[in-house]
């Protein structure tokens, strides 16, 4: 069980699933109620915040193990992984929000992790469903039929309030526009 003080939801499907898509959507409703979302992407791929020739870039290449990039409109850590060639562990990275500035984490990824998750199906990709190997998703979202049998709640994809209803009552969470 996590001891994140943040809820967390996932939202996972097969590469271009139309993850990213629904959390576009999903994140101005979540704000119009009144909610401070963060957001957790999974990347399979390697990637810089900065470009070669940068101070912070070259400094990162120099060794150093962490650097802030800091401006007047936002600020980001970059820190090197220890253990190069691994998936960073979601736990871990959780500890790194604020809790006390966030009321939900939305996570994009991390399929194999023990969290709850929405599953984004979409039959044309032509894969089967996640939710029949992983008993940690909870609804899946989706404009198609899902296959005979037992199935988590099933959201319907492009209706975004829908989600976000679930969502909040899954977690617990009530919107505020006082903060």
């Amino acid at each position: 069980m996590p001891l994140h003080p943040i809820p967390v939801i996932g939202f996972v499907a097969p590469s271009s699933g139309g993850k990213t898509t629904l959390l576009r959507r999903l994140v101005p409703i979540l704000k119009d109620r009144g909610l401070r979302v963060g957001y957790l992407k999974h990347a399979h791929h390697r990637f810089d915040l900065d470009r070669p020739g940068k101070d912070s870039f070259e400094l990162r290449a120099a060794g150093a193990d962490q650097v802030l990039l800091a401006s007047s409109e936002r600020w980001a850590l970059q820190v090197e992984n220890r253990v190069r060639g691994t998936d960073p562990d979601l736990e871990e990275l959780l500890t790194r929000f604020a809790p006390g500035d966030l009321d939900l984490v939305l996570a994009e990824g991390f399929k194999y992790a023990d969290y709850p998750k929405i599953e984004v199906y979409r039959a044309v990709l032509g894969e089967p469903p996640l939710y029949p190997r992983d008993p940690r998703i909870i609804a899946v979202a989706t404009d198609d039929a899902l296959p005979a049998g037992e199935h988590p709640p099933r959201l319907p994809l492009h209706d975004g309030e829908t989600i976000v209803d679930f969502i909040i009552a899954r977690c617990g969470l009530h919107g505020s526009a006082d903060r």
